[in-house]
Formats: structure tokens, sequence, C-alpha cells
């Protein structure tokens, strides 16, 4: 088998996921000469690199840790941030519904700390382009980072730090995504970037958010099989014979809007 780019043992700069015996986890990147640190113990750089993820490994006060890359899922929540995230649930219903494939040429408003913007980047593969547009730098700056750090660098991403309700410079655009407080202001623009055909996907958290944007695209004729929906995920507790929903969950996040972009009919259509 050849080996994949993750089919290797930890090295130095990996981010890695530390889950203790109570499945609580600690987002930490192994840096030669730097310690560790978990809670109240430490693990040396050394005792790390070299290892096989899957691996368990002691702090310096003796607590047991699993060692594990993580996965998109389980890097999200504990992804560096000062905006909210579109959490796995939805990101997975956004790839999806919103038909993100390889190749593809997408646009996304809003950044956040950059979350979806991974998503897309490995949904899109290194033939699809994502332009990003971000209205704040801070935030771009921090999507950046997590891109880079997280994902490695990508040629086939460029950020935008501007107001997309001024216009987006492409057209002929596969799919688009929007997340932002007043979606319905953009969509002249997003009409006029999106290819027929296209498919454009948005996000809101509020039920007045979910009306306007509703509202606007039943009379926009640009815009047509509209569907509208949120999705909800709840986790078991599994242990013994124990088998039961978990007493939390975490339900509504947002509402998910995914429209086509259409030539609309004439009289004679």
């Amino acid at each position: 088998m050849t080996p994949t780019s993750l089919d290797r043992p930890i090295e130095d700069g990996d981010n890695l996921l530390f889950i203790d015996r109570k499945e609580r986890e600690y987002l930490r990147r192994v840096r030669l000469e730097r310690p560790v640190k978990l809670r109240d113990g430490t693990i040396a750089a050394d005792a790390l690199i070299g290892k096989s993820e899957g691996s368990f490994v002691r702090t310096s006060t003796g607590d047991s840790f699993l060692v594990l890359r993580p996965t998109y899922a389980q890097l999200i929540p504990n992804l560096p941030r000062q905006a909210q995230v579109i959490y796995p649930k939805d990101t997975g219903s956004i790839l999806l519904w919103g038909d993100i494939y390889p190749g593809a040429r997408v646009i996304e408003v809003g950044t956040g700390p950059g979350a979806l913007s991974m998503a897309m980047l490995r949904a899109i593969g290194t033939e699809g382009t994502l332009t990003s547009y971000e209205l704040r730098e801070d935030f771009a700056e921090l999507a950046r980072g997590n891109v880079t750090r997280f994902l490695g660098p990508r040629d086939n991403w460029e950020i935008k730090v501007r107001d997309a309700r001024d216009g987006f410079d492409e057209t002929g655009i596969d799919r688009m995504t929007i997340d932002m407080s007043e979606p319905w202001s953009l969509l002249p623009g997003a009409a006029a970037a999106l290819r027929p055909g296209g498919v454009l996907v948005i996000y809101v958290p509020t039920t007045t958010q979910l009306k306007e944007i509703g509202d606007a695209l039943a009379e926009d004729r640009r815009f047509s099989a509209t569907q509208t929906f949120e999705t909800l995920l709840r986790t078991w507790h599994v242990a013994g014979r124990s088998v039961r929903p978990d007493h939390r969950m975490v339900a509504h996040t947002g509402f998910l809007t995914v429209t086509r972009r259409v030539i609309p009919a004439t009289a004679s259509s």
C-alpha cells in the first residue's frame, strides 16, 4: 500500500489531539524542544516524535492520554477562533446539498475562523478554486492562519477583504456559500456571479433572517428550486448495559437554504 501524507509517524510541527480517560480533548502542536502542556503535566516532544498516532502516552504527572491526528469533526470544536464556527453537522449538509465537488469554482462570503473554508478546500481538491470575501481583516487573518496551520498552504484559495455587497469580481461561478447577517442584500451580486444551474447555499441562525431570505428568493426570478432545512444531531451514551441518548444535545445551530441560479422564464416559455 502506498502511504498517504498522514500514514507516517508523528513529526515535528504536527497538530495532535490528546484525549484523556474522561474523553476530554486537547488540541496541541508538537514542537522540538518544547514540552507539550496538558493540564498539570507535560510530555516531552521527543517522547511523541516518531510514535504512531493511536498511541497512549503519559504526562510527567502520570496521566494517560490517547494521541491522534484530529479529524475535521474533532478539529472544528477546538479551532482557535474569535467568531462562531459553522459546526460539522451543518458543514456536511453544506458540502452535500451544495454539491461542492472536485474542480468546482466556489465563492464563500464570510470566513469566520476558516472552518468552512477548510472543508471546501478539501472538497474542491487542487483543480478547484475558492475565493473568500471577508469584511473584517482580523477574521481574514485568523482564517489564513488556521487554514495554513491545519491544512497547509493553498495556491487555489484567495481571501478578499472587502464588503461583498459591493459585488463580486468573478463570473461563471459554480457554487456560492453565504454566512452573513443580511444575505438577501447579496442576491443581485450572487445572481451576476453564478452560472446558470449554479448552487447558492445560505446559512442563517434565526427565524427572522430565514423569513427575510425566503421572501427575497421567492420574489427573485433568477433563483428557483429552493429548499430550507436544519440539521439536528443527537449523540448517544453507549457503555455496557447503559444505552441511551446523551443528556445534552446540540440541536439548533442554523438554517440552511439551498437554491439554484436559473434563467428567468419569459412569457413565451
